[in-house]
């Protein structure tokens, strides 16, 4: 599949039911499009399996409920949704995106109780997220932006409104030539990239930021049980600034981003190290078994 995605051939799972592609609409008025009133979930399906796919789909009524709106199906309907998308189009290798939002009705300001509350299945084959990256590490920036803290924003949903600094973050760093940009939080710690979780190695031992004020997402959960699966020390904590010159290895770890190495971060530079290209490999055998 190529092109815009509105111009696809291919189904839909929207409210329930499978429609064609190109249908798949909602009106300008729709709440979320206003006010940023959605959650989602990025999920990838391996030879026709999705990977940890009721986790995702447990996450999606959590951020909904962090949001204050529940989603009118059970996460057993989703499932059996999110295998009739895939079954639908064909798909034994695919990107899946459930997404659910408050919709169009009779409020239009801040307040939205009297919306219904919709839900959305889609699915596309996607490649590597960072490209070649696997081989010779990602370049990242530094973004301006910062993560916010827990209490300004849900910062444990998997929420739209979210993303709107990673956004900008991206695009500042695309204009420099990076892949992606690394982000700091509210007090100045290490943070994540804009769309993932990040990895250091040094001396042998694995350090990643504690998720106390962003997402700690479930590849990032899945990587940090293979590394004590390895006996491979894992110090989940904060990371000052100033001891990314001291670190050997780095890494990003996200659904679409899969496990990725880093070569480059600013003016930090880094080696695709063994313990790096272990755990992707290692983990790109994990979800195909």
């Amino acid at each position: 599949m190529a092109g815009a995605y509105d111009d696809r051939d291919g189904k839909i799972w929207m409210d329930g039911q499978m429609v064609d592609w190109r249908t798949a609409n909602v009106h300008v008025l729709t709440h979320a499009m206003h006010y940023a009133s959605s959650v989602f979930e990025g999920e990838r399906a391996y030879g026709g399996t999705i990977f940890k796919s009721r986790e995702h789909s447990e996450r999606l009524h959590y951020s909904a409920g962090e949001l204050d709106f529940e989603i009118p199906f059970t996460v057993d309907e989703i499932e059996a949704a999110k295998a009739d998308v895939l079954k639908e189009n064909g798909f034994t290798d695919a990107y899946v995106r459930a997404v659910a939002w408050r919709g169009v009705g009779e409020d239009m300001g801040v307040a939205s109780k009297r919306n219904p509350v919709r839900l959305a299945i889609a699915a596309w084959e996607w490649g590597s997220y960072y490209g070649d990256a696997k081989m010779k590490g990602a370049k990242l920036d530094i973004a301006k932006w910062k993560r916010p803290s827990p209490e300004t924003a849900p910062s444990h949903a998997k929420a739209a409104g979210l993303y709107m600094i990673c956004t900008m973050a991206k695009h500042a760093a695309e204009a420099k030539g990076c892949s992606d940009a690394m982000m700091f939080d509210y007090r100045g710690y290490v943070a994540e990239a804009t769309g993932a979780n990040i990895f250091f190695v040094k001396d042998g031992e694995v350090h990643t930021p504690k998720p106390d004020c962003f997402l700690n997402g479930i590849t990032r959960q899945t990587v940090v049980g293979m590394l004590e699966d390895r006996q491979v020390k894992v110090h989940e904590r904060h990371i000052m600034p100033e001891e990314l010159e001291g670190f050997e290895q780095c890494w990003l770890t996200g659904t679409a981003a899969e496990v990725t190495p880093v070569g480059q971060i600013g003016d930090y530079n880094f080696e695709v190290g063994a313990l790096a290209r272990e755990i992707a490999e290692g983990y790109e055998t994990l979800v195909r078994s």
